[in-house]
């Protein structure tokens, strides 16, 4: 009945295929059931935008294609009787790559009548169990906006509520959290740190290792998460690897000042049965913008590389198995006699030699039990190494001396199996459990101001960390939806346990106003340095006086507002409170605290550590978007937070990572161009300005005198503060399509800190002039990217 409906439905309304002309292209995809995955045979699938229609409906196996299309930006809805519609927003097509979009409906709780929302699959993540303090993104917008770098990191910093003044790394700041409290994932894997030249206990680096070509939609997450997610207190990327085309081969190249050269490919691995491959390599150029005179941020010359890919098997009698992995490497070499003081990460009078390397390599399985229950598993492996040296020169006699010796070794490996029920169209239940294996080597030692070497690390054993989850949605009505859940987690080394509950409650008061309310109860371990650290004891014995730390331990409250005053316009307020306790302080009256890591590049040389310490963060957000509509879009966000903590010495002080407020504006505009307007030229303009984050000043006379650098004392911890950031970033892009071959053609000049504003990188005493320097960040950079699709 409802496939009949649905195919008298396109007859009444329009043709399958209207748009035919030379050298068009194809959108094609799948029609599922979000909650269940099963496919939905006879959705009817539309382009909204067009004149006339295009209509078409899914086959047996869910499966839709949109044929001679046009190049150009399209809105492609989906509707199927009992379900809600979707439309899915500035669908982008040219010549030169099929489109594929999958399209996930969420069947209503009364299932008599078709059920018609205003908004569109923009207002919605990937993942359905979210109720606040989520979003998606596609890669679209990774690439689309001004001064991104194709970097999801750097993207998401245009989301309100989070912070990332500083072009020299990617670390994000989520309310105030340190960027440690990030939990990145990659198909369903975690993986500790997916950016190049990264190093232990961080989340964040230079640069990206994900190739954003691979990306498909993604969720992003700030606060108050679902229970399947855990060990992280600030907020979650959830990362996909699109699959490969399972019709035809297609090419992709390009090249970038920053990104480098890269080359992708995909295709069917045998036509019809849906199986495929996508294969991406990256290749680094950034000594080309050095040799052109521009400021990357050091006069060293990085390098990096780094492989991507995903099979899939198709649907097979044993289900679908898809594999995917990611490697990386990364190395940097930082000369004395090369560094200025512009330079922000080399010390003059030292040589350092620094390697990182980066892999991920998983097997995934989805396996159905019935029409409305499912098995995902997925297990896989992940590896994180780093080595940094670094020598001492004698500025009289030029001898060098081995001062640090610095070799980590992280490997990880994972089962993540998931139980996934539909019991009813009100009802969905998920149970999960992740088993993460750490195997451990590090080894740490150093003689910067001793004439023996102090052991911190000597470490290689293995431990491990057991999560457990279940999570249940439930649809009161229409309008209520109620998402509940509880997460544990053990840690085998010393015992560390917790019981986390999480609920959210989403109210759609009408179809222009919703509400929200979200909590969450979030544990994380410490960073695993941290743990093995070496302390000397009374008796000169060196002992790991952290080894029995607990995690650390937050609650999230959020209340949400969100307003669609007309189409295409989104007003989103939250307010949010979060108290963390179990923090890391020293047992020594001290103003340390473990909230503040990841604001510098040094690994933790803290010993006989307590969970004493707490801090809080809270705050206000704004968000008012209008989305990609009649060949425009604009974006403005604004955050005003508060982010402080307490140490040992119980004195309030403020975090290295609280800027007090941030907001951004964004907008674009695309134009048509050419007689067949099948071309496009775009300008995409970004400003952004973000509070000066604290710092402990430099006690200059103490540092004279032992010719090296010294803070001040606990009294002055993060007293002082940054001048303001501020950035004006401007992008502008053509992208031709071929009129004769399926090809296409896009150029893109992305002009980074346009005014060259002089932001603060860094305060620090300088050994050669004997007094402190200002390092500042990178200044004016313009970006260049050519990209082939054929």
């Amino acid at each position: 009945m409802k496939i009949a409906a649905s195919l008298l439905i396109l007859l009444l309304t329009g043709s399958v295929s209207a748009l035919a002309q030379n050298n068009t292209q194809t959108i094609k995809g799948t029609v599922i059931d979000k909650e269940s995955q099963m496919t939905i045979p006879g959705a009817v699938v539309s382009i909204l935008n067009s004149d006339p229609p295009v209509r078409t409906i899914t086959d047996a196996q869910g499966n839709y294609k949109l044929a001679n299309v046009i190049p150009g930006r399209y809105d492609i809805q989906a509707k199927f009787m009992g379900y809600k519609e979707v439309v899915i927003p500035n669908v982008t097509v040219t010549s030169g790559k099929e489109v594929v979009i999958d399209i996930a409906l969420e069947e209503t709780v009364n299932e008599i009548k078709e059920v018609t929302v205003s908004g569109t699959k923009k207002n919605e993540t990937i993942n359905e169990l979210s109720t606040v303090s989520a979003r998606s993104f596609s890669t679209e917008e990774v690439n689309r906006f001004a001064g991104g770098r194709s970097d999801p990191a750097r993207m998401a910093a245009n989301f309100a509520g989070v912070s990332a003044p500083d072009d020299s790394r990617n670390d994000i700041v989520i309310r105030g959290n340190s960027p440690a409290g990030v939990l990145w994932r990659i198909e369903g894997l975690n993986i500790p740190n997916p950016n190049h030249f990264s190093t232990i206990g961080t989340t964040g680096g230079p640069v990206s290792g994900i190739n954003t070509n691979l990306l498909k939609n993604s969720d992003f997450f700030t606060s108050a998460f679902p229970a399947e997610y855990g060990n992280a207190n600030a907020g979650v990327f959830d990362l996909g690897f699109r699959s490969g085309n399972t019709d035809k081969r297609e090419h992709t190249l390009q090249f970038g000042m920053l990104t480098g050269i890269e080359a992708m490919t995909e295709g069917p691995i045998k036509k019809g049965n849906g199986s495929s491959y996508l294969l991406a390599y990256r290749y680094s150029f950034t000594g080309i913008a050095q040799a052109m005179g521009l400021n990357i941020g050091t006069t060293a010359t990085p390098f990096y590389q780094d492989l991507s890919f995903k099979v899939n098997s198709g649907t097979t009698k044993l289900g679908k198995f898809t594999l995917f992995g990611l490697a990386g490497i990364s190395t940097i070499e930082f000369m004395h006699d090369k560094v200025d003081t512009t330079d922000l990460f080399a010390i003059p009078n030292r040589d350092s030699y620094f390697t990182s390397k980066i892999g991920l390599i998983g097997l995934s399985h989805f396996a159905r039990v019935n029409d409305r229950s499912y098995f995902k598993t997925i297990i896989g492996a992940t590896a994180w190494t780093s080595s940094y040296d670094e020598d001492s020169i004698n500025s009289v006699t030029s001898e060098i001396t081995r001062v640090v010796e610095n070799s980590t070794e992280q490997l990880r490996y994972s089962a993540n199996i998931s139980y996934n029920t539909k019991v009813s169209s009100r009802l969905f239940l998920k149970f999960g459990i992740l088993e993460e294996l750490f195997h451990l080597n590090l080894y740490y030692r150093n003689r910067n101001f001793t004439p023996d070497w102090v052991q911190i690390w000597d470490f290689n054993d293995y431990t491990s960390l057991v999560q457990g989850y279940a999570h249940m949605k439930y649809n009161f009505s229409e309008k209520l939806t109620m998402n509940a859940g509880l997460r544990s987690q053990y840690l085998t080394l010393n015992g560390s346990s917790s019981v986390e509950p999480r609920l959210g409650f989403k109210f759609q008061v009408n179809q222009k106003n919703v509400l929200s309310l979200g909590y969450g109860m979030h544990s994380q371990m410490q960073p695993t340095d941290i743990y093995f650290y070496r302390s000397l004891d009374s008796t000169g014995n060196y002992v790991q006086t952290n080894k029995d730390l607990d995690f650390t331990r937050s609650q999230h409250f959020v209340l949400g507002y969100d307003l669609y005053p007309v189409k295409d316009w989104r007003v989103k307020t939250e307010v949010y409170y979060q108290y963390i306790s179990n923090v890391p302080v020293t047992l020594d009256s001290s103003s340390y605290s473990m909230l503040n890591t990841g604001a510098g590049f040094l690994p933790n040389e803290e010993g006989n550590l307590l969970n004493t310490g707490t801090g809080e963060n809270y705050g206000f957000e704004l968000t008012i978007e209008k989305f990609f509509s009649k060949g425009y879009y604009a974006l403005l966000t604004g955050t005003i937070y508060e982010s402080n903590y307490k140490g040992s010495d119980g004195v309030r002080h403020n975090t290295a990572f609280n800027g007090k407020y941030v907001y951004n504006i964004l907008v674009g505009k695309e134009f048509k161009i050419g007689a067949e307007k099948r071309n496009t030229f775009s300008i995409d303009v970004k400003f952004t300005q973000a509070g000066g984050r604290y710092f402990t000043p430099v006690d200059l006379a103490a540092s004279q005198a032992l010719q090296r650098q010294v803070l001040m004392g606990d009294a002055y911890a993060y007293s002082q503060r940054n001048p303001d950031f501020m950035r004006l970033d401007l992008k502008m892009g053509f992208t031709f399509n071929s009129k004769t071959k399926k090809l296409s053609q896009s150029v893109f000049f992305d002009i980074q800190n346009v005014t060259n504003n002089k932001n603060v990188f860094a305060q620090r005493y300088n050994p050669n002039t004997n007094s402190i320097n200002t390092a500042y960040q990178i200044g004016f950079f313009p970006n260049f990217v050519y990209r082939l699709q054929f």
